[in-house]
């Protein structure tokens, strides 16, 4: 094998190595794993204290927008979400590099904060947003300010619910991202991006 001298790598050399040193440097695809409780986890997924308003400010801080994902023991497309859908790189990434994802289960326990303060388990307190299935992902806006005094689904500036096809799921976060929520529903705006 030949050795390398830096003073005299031929162009060819130079670019193998910058290419190897890049695919190293890259963050790895995350890959979903299937808990004790029966949801996926991805291992970038919001760790919370399950308090939203701190939750929504954090992400706002980072940059980022809020959303909360629900997922059950069990459910089809939960499953073909995580081993499908996110397992695309760029889907994963874009979705990673744009969200803080709080992850609940529809039928768990744990106790969450809503944006009034108040406190439920997580199943009752799904159907306080009529959560009725699985997957279902909220979108909030950028800041808490006046979401205590507004209820359910009025706090969402989007919501999807079950799972659309995969161009549709990344158009979502593309459309809550780029604030198109504010132009025009997400069905008139997803007819002019296809």
């Amino acid at each position: 094998m030949q050795k390398l001298d830096k003073a005299h790598l031929t162009r060819r050399q130079a670019i193998a190595i910058a290419g190897l040193l890049a695919f190293h440097a890259r963050p790895a695809l995350a890959k979903a794993t299937l808990g004790d409780d029966g949801i996926y986890h991805m291992d970038w997924y919001l760790e919370s204290f399950l308090d939203l308003s701190e939750d929504l400010v954090g992400a706002t801080a980072k940059g980022k927008r809020f959303a909360v994902m629900w997922g059950m023991k069990g459910c089809p497309g939960c499953k073909r979400m995580h081993e499908t859908y996110m397992a695309d790189p760029k889907t994963e990434a874009y979705i990673r590099d744009n969200f803080e994802i709080l992850h609940l289960n529809f039928l768990g326990s744990r106790e969450v904060t809503n944006f009034d303060g108040k406190k439920f388990p997580e199943k009752p307190f799904s159907a306080t947003y009529d959560v009725k299935g699985t997957p279902t992902i909220q979108f909030f806006p950028e800041k808490a300010d006046g979401l205590a005094a507004l209820k359910g689904q009025a706090r969402e500036v989007a919501r999807m619910t079950g799972l659309p096809e995969k161009t549709e799921f990344l158009a979502m976060f593309r459309y809550v991202r780029e604030k198109a929520y504010e132009q025009r529903p997400f069905a008139d705006w997803f007819k002019k991006q296809v």
